[in-house]
Parts: C-alpha cells; sequence; structure tokens
C-alpha cells in the first residue's frame, strides 16, 4: 500500500508545477545562449568563413591567442581601472550623502528624490548628456569656464583624462543606488546605542565608526558587488563618449570583444572574450563576497 504523500511533498509538487514555465523561459533565454557563447569560442567561426562554426580541430587556439594579444592585455588593464576608479567613487559618494540626507524633512525628501534622477535614465541618454557636456563647442561647463578665463580642452579628447571623464559620467548615473541602500540601511539602526552613545559623548566620527558603520558593513559589500559586476557594462558610455579612443585609453575588455565580432566579423575570437569577461565577474564577485562577508554569514 502506498504512503500517503505529506504537506511538503504536496507543496514542493506544487512549486516545481508552478515554476517550470518561468525555468523553462529562463533556460531559454540564458542556458541556451551561454552554451552558444562557449561552443563559439572553441571554433575560430567568422562571418567571412561560416563554415568553421562547427570546426573544433584547435579548441583552445582562441584562448591561446588572447594571451600573446597586446590589445587585448591592454582592455583588461583599462577596464580594471574603470572599475576600481568607478566603484569606489560610488561607493564613497553615495555613502556620504546618505549620511548627510539622513532624515524625515520635506526638504530632505525632495532633495534625495532629484539625486535619484541620474540611475533611472536610459543610460544612452546619460551618455549623450555627458557627450554635450565634453563637447567645447556646445558644452554650458566649457563656456563657463571660458568667461571665467579658464579655458579647457575636450577631455574626452585627451588621453590622459578620457578614462576619467567616462568615470566621472559613470559615477554620476550610479551613485544614488549606493545612496538608496545605505539609506535604507540607516533608517533600520537601533535608535538606543545612537542615543547612548551621544549621552557618552561620542563625537561623530566615533558614532559613524563604531554605530553606524558595523551596520553598514553587509550593505556597503551589497553595493560594491552589484557595482562591481555592473562595471563591466559600461559600453554606452564608452560607444558615445569615445568610441575606445583616443587610440585604444578608453578600449575595455566589452568594448574591445564587441569590435572584434563586430567589426572584424571574428565571432569566435568574439565570443572568447566574452567568456573571458563572464569568468572574470564570477571570480571577482566570489573574492568580494569572501572579503564582504564571514563564513557565519555577518559582515567582516
Amino acid at each position: 500500500m502506498s504512503q500517503p504523500i505529506s504537506w511538503r511533498a504536496r507543496r514542493r509538487n506544487a512549486l516545481l508545477v508552478g515554476l517550470s514555465p518561468s525555468l523553462a523561459v529562463l533556460a531559454l533565454l540564458t542556458i541556451v545562449p551561454a552554451l552558444a557563447l562557449v561552443t563559439a569560442s572553441f571554433t575560430p567561426f567568422s562571418l567571412t568563413n561560416p563554415q568553421a562554426s562547427f570546426n573544433f580541430q584547435q579548441p583552445l587556439i582562441n584562448y591561446q591567442q588572447l594571451l600573446h594579444d597586446e590589445r587585448f592585455l591592454n582592455s583588461v588593464v583599462t577596464q580594471m581601472k574603470l572599475s576600481v576608479a568607478s566603484v569606489f567613487f560610488q561607493v564613497l559618494m553615495g555613502l556620504l550623502l546618505a549620511l548627510l540626507l539622513n532624515g524625515e524633512t520635506r526638504l530632505l525628501h525632495g532633495v534625495r528624490t532629484l539625486l535619484l534622477i541620474p540611475m533611472v535614465l536610459p543610460p544612452i541618454i546619460v551618455a549623450l548628456i555627458w557627450k554635450i557636456i565634453y563637447t567645447p563647442d556646445i558644452s554650458p561647463l566649457h563656456q563657463v569656464l571660458d568667461r571665467l578665463g579658464y579655458p579647457l580642452d575636450s577631455l574626452i579628447a585627451n588621453p590622459d583624462t578620457a578614462l576619467w571623464a567616462i568615470v566621472a559620467a559613470d559615477v554620476w548615473q550610479w551613485f544614488p543606488f549606493t545612496m538608496l541602500m545605505v539609506l535604507a540601511a540607516l533608517q533600520m539602526i537601533p535608535h538606543e546605542p545612537k542615543e547612548a552613545a551621544s549621552l557618552d559623548g561620542a563625537r561623530s566620527f566615533n558614532l559613524f565608526r563604531y554605530i553606524f558603520l558595523p551596520h553598514l558593513k553587509p550593505v556597503l559589500a551589497v553595493c560594491v558587488l552589484f557595482r562591481l559586476i555592473d562595471s563591466f557594462k559600461a559600453f554606452p558610455l564608452i560607444y558615445v563618449l569615445t568610441d575606445g579612443g583616443p587610440g585604444s585609453v578608453t578600449e575595455v575588455t566589452n568594448y574591445y570583444g564587441f569590435i572584434q565580432a563586430f567589426n572584424f566579423s571574428y565571432w569566435g575570437y568574439g565570443s572568447a572574450i566574452a567568456v573571458i569577461i563572464l569568468v572574470g565577474v564570477f571570480i571577482l564577485s566570489w573574492l568580494t563576497g569572501r572579503a564582504g562577508w564571514n563564513h557565519d554569514g555577518t559582515a567582516t
């Protein structure tokens, strides 16, 4: 005689049945393209040689070429500079503004709402805004500086400042993310420790160090993780502002993969670059998680 199905088993089966359509769509939209990408990276597939899409005689040839491709190695260094600088300033600026705007007045609510505008704008619109700012002929910034007697050359045309110009645009768009996350965490900090520390004469810095910061560490770790992953997707800014130039000083890894795949039609080589980016993002995410959390799930 068969055993009756328990309530937990019924619940698990119901969840599987309910989630199966979504899981199927998710697999179709993510797993299948990912497998196609990895498969193409093992071939010399290009639009000029379509039959090579199933040529697996030298499956590691693309990855071997990447090790000796100076332009690719330079793009990795450029990507790391962009990621580190943009994430650092986004988290720092978001943290400082969250501490300044932590309150319940109408004025603070209005300022917080205005500061969230860059985050909700489409990336291409943000890129166009900063394209205008960095173009001397039409830029309000350049016109003001000219009238003050401080003429400024185009920042995106100067090899020494082009990458920093992209960092500034990326920070402007995404510091509200950190600010919003930190503000939410500040609202959840108990009032008793703050009041006790204030009564004991604790200064603002000590209050932040010993009361606020321990509560904010998990949130800051999440912000760093999310922004680090998104820093690899600064494609619209680079495409609109610099096109990878001047020269290749702003040519990050995903943009170099785009050039190889769509400008030169080397889809196998471009797929290998995309796989390297994917692996790199996973490794950096894991390292960030290890640095931000203990084994028991608490913040370090």
